[in-house]
């Protein structure tokens, strides 16, 4: 049965131009159905990377040639063929999301940030070659933003992650402000829980505004669509700040309002 999600940010939605639609629905497909395979349901550790090395399989099959007749790799086949997207980004996704299954804490932010090259980035990374843009600065644009976003990601998920058994906020940073794995299970934001969220905040903050000049390098409507994504984190990043204890009891997400001024403001 399918899992519904809730998404932060727009996902192939009205803002894009329609040619680029349907190869980013097709994206959006294969990495959330990956990402389900390694975080959904109650399948043991090994059968879930079972499944995972099928879709690498079936990216080497397309890779060949080949055009798999499935939802998600039929689409997917088309949109690596019609717009000649290259499979590494792909095959990054698929090492993070395996990862997902066997590694469930981080020593320190290297380690984190490794991580977001391989689950987030590769997303921009094949948005901007859709785009037909390849411009070295553009894509640390756009490394920055997908780093962020999903930093920003984390910090909501925090009690979420929890209860899979995974913590993504590095280990030496959680000892350095006395912050222990039963603080977190207790949903107790005491003590200098505010003082290391805030530093996590700030972190994820400067990431997304050193990216930001990309929603203006970038122009129509892909352009605005990254201007309303960039807006996103950062309101996600005031309602964690006003409120670091928010994770534990009403995890922060976008309201109507919120889209509304996001795209409002974009818009100026």
């Amino acid at each position: 049965m399918p899992v519904e999600h809730y998404e932060n940010f727009p996902v192939a939605s009205w803002l894009l131009p329609r040619r680029l639609r349907r190869p980013t629905e097709a994206i959006y497909r294969f990495a959330r159905s990956a990402d389900d395979i390694a975080d959904e349901g109650d399948a043991p550790a090994a059968e879930r990377l079972a499944a995972l090395d099928g879709y690498r399989q079936a990216l080497d099959r397309i890779e060949r040639g080949e055009s798999p007749a499935d939802p998600v790799f039929g689409p997917l086949a088309a949109a690596i063929r019609e717009h000649a997207l290259p499979l590494a980004p792909f095959r990054d996704l698929l090492s993070a999301f395996a990862q997902d299954v066997v590694k469930t804490r981080y020593a320190d932010f290297g380690e984190v940030m490794d991580y977001c090259r391989r689950s987030a980035n590769p997303v921009g990374r094949l948005m901007l070659h859709l785009y037909g843009d390849d411009d070295a600065r553009h894509l640390a644009y756009s490394d920055a933003i997908c780093s962020s976003l999903q930093l920003i990601n984390f910090l909501q998920d925090i009690a979420v992650d929890y209860r899979k058994n995974r913590i993504y906020l590095p280990q030496d940073e959680l000892a350095a402000y006395h912050v222990s794995e039963a603080q977190i299970a207790a949903g107790d934001a005491r003590g200098l829980w505010h003082a290391m969220l805030h530093k996590q905040i700030e972190r994820a903050r400067k990431l997304l505004q050193a990216g930001a000049p990309l929603g203006r390098a970038l122009k129509g409507r892909i352009g605005l669509e990254l201007r309303v994504t960039i807006r996103g984190g950062e309101t996600i990043l005031r309602k964690l700040h006003a409120d670091p204890g928010c994770v534990f009891h009403d995890r922060p997400v976008l309201t109507r309002k919120d889209w509304l001024l996001m795209l409002a403001r974009s818009l100026r």
